[in-house]
């Protein structure tokens, strides 16, 4: 008979994460499974958004950029604006409606650039047919990612919380590694033809949602979660929305002392990450050209798509096996270690070209985020009390939208600047720049620890 008292083994120690995941209740992995189908439609339309708006609907590139950012950063946008409705309506209701408006934006999207709407002028009934689909998957998204972050904190515990948030992360990334294959559908259908199988795909993981979450196995699941956790049990255990009594009372000011913002260390927290994010933003705004214009004479610059499709594989790869080595480490310290992990090799690229350079950076990179990343949307879940954790969620990713908006302000200067089209080329600095934009963001974390430390949960 084993020794309850003697601790488990290294080996012990990686499975049992994985074990405990793997018995986690249906609704995680319901939630898991319409996550990775998320994810795949996300990457798969915002990869080939730019040509559908100016081979379908009419558009020159700048306009079609316009259309991209707008998506992209509304997105980001709409989650702060709208992530409090979770708390209020539930989140399996929440996750629903946020399908349902998927399903409808995304099928005006495929509508608007293949039923043969005029597209003539800047304002033409296929470009605002787009811009209404837009419209609509930005309503959806606001409730979409709330939701499925505030599933896995109601039936996850304190065994299963770090991989259930690790999984979901890996997921989504996995889901943004597959359009890698789209090659022959395109060829076969065209792009208008993916967004109408997008479409499908939205609306089967709407149906998998309604059945495999049902209100019944949602209750059951929180409720099951929450006596584990030794809280108190109320209710329908938080599947649908959490009563504060408190609401409507006190008017603005009231909404604004609880507002999540309103408390000092959560704001600085979720802030002090737009350095080393802004690295997520030179993944797509600036490493495709750098790779293009600096290697163009090699295998890698011919082929730049696969370096710039490394990141969500690897993450994919790493992170469960990140999260059972760390899922009982201190989540503050993670966030210091993966932040500096992560800002700290850009500057082996301030050197200059170089290929063993080029993968050392991503590798090392994508460890550092493999392991703060998910760590930090645990955090934020479990830091917000139980009838905000919608609001909590979708706070925390407004220095996302920031970091999107303000990068994207400066990322194609630089590129200009330093590694110009036909000229000379100092990628070096541009890098060396961009490097100590990052590294600042743990610098900052270890100088506030004591102050961070005094009502840090986790």
């Amino acid at each position: 008979m084993p020794d309850p008292q003697k601790p488990a083994s290294p080996l012990q120690q990686i499975i049992s994460p994985f074990v405990d995941a793997v018995r986690a209740p249906r609704p995680l992995w319901g939630n898991n499974l319409q996550y990775l189908i998320e994810g795949f439609l996300y990457f798969g339309i915002i990869n080939y958004l730019v040509i559908y708006c100016v081979e379908n609907i009419g558009t020159n590139e700048m306009q079609a950029g316009w259309v991209v950012t707008v998506l992209a950063g509304g997105i980001t946008f709409t989650q702060f604006l709208m992530g409090g409705l979770v708390d209020r309506w539930g989140t399996r209701r929440g996750l629903l409606i946020a399908l349902g408006a998927l399903v409808i934006g995304r099928a005006l999207l495929a509508a608007a650039g293949t039923l043969g709407l005029p597209n003539e002028g800047d304002f033409s009934p296929a470009f605002m047919t787009l811009m209404l689909g837009i419209g609509m998957i930005l309503l959806g998204y606001g409730l979409y990612e709330p939701a499925s972050y505030s599933i896995v904190r109601q039936v996850t515990t304190p065994k299963t919380s770090a991989m259930g948030f690790a999984m979901l992360y890996a997921l989504m990334n996995l889901g943004g590694w597959l359009p890698s294959f789209l090659a022959p559908a395109r060829r076969a259908i065209g792009i208008g033809g993916l967004f109408w199988v997008f479409t499908g795909l939205t609306a089967v993981a709407l149906v998998l949602v309604a059945v495999i979450l049902d209100k019944k196995t949602m209750a059951e699941a929180v409720a099951s979660a929450k006596a584990e956790r030794g809280e108190t049990v109320a209710g329908d255990g938080g599947a649908e929305p959490a009563q504060d009594g408190r609401r409507g009372s006190g008017g603005l000011r009231q909404w604004l002392r609880e507002h999540p913002m309103a408390d000092p260390r959560f704001a600085f927290f979720i802030f002090v990450l737009m350095p080393v994010q802004t690295l997520f933003a030179h993944n797509y705004l600036t490493m495709p050209l750098y790779v293009k214009r600096v290697y163009d004479d090699s295998w890698f610059g011919d082929n730049f798509e696969i370096i710039v499709n490394l990141n969500p594989l690897l993450i994919f790869l790493l992170v469960p096996i990140v999260a059972a080595l760390t899922h009982k480490k201190d989540v503050y310290r993670l966030m210091v270690v993966g932040t500096a992990i992560m800002a700290a090799p850009t500057f082996l690229l301030a050197f200059g070209p170089s290929i063993p350079m080029l993968l050392g950076y991503i590798f090392i990179m994508t460890l550092g985020e493999a392991i703060w990343q998910p760590r930090f949307l645990q955090f934020v879940a479990e830091t917000a009390p139980e009838n905000k954790m919608g609001a909590y969620l979708g706070v925390a990713r407004l220095p996302w939208f920031m970091t999107k908006m303000i990068t994207g302000l400066y990322a194609g200067w630089f590129l200009m600047h330093y590694i110009p089209e036909g000229g000379p080329m100092h990628s070096g600095a541009m890098w060396f720049w961009h490097g100590i934009v990052a590294i600042s963001t743990p610098i900052l974390l270890v100088l506030a620890t004591r102050w961070m430390r005094k009502g840090f949960k986790g």
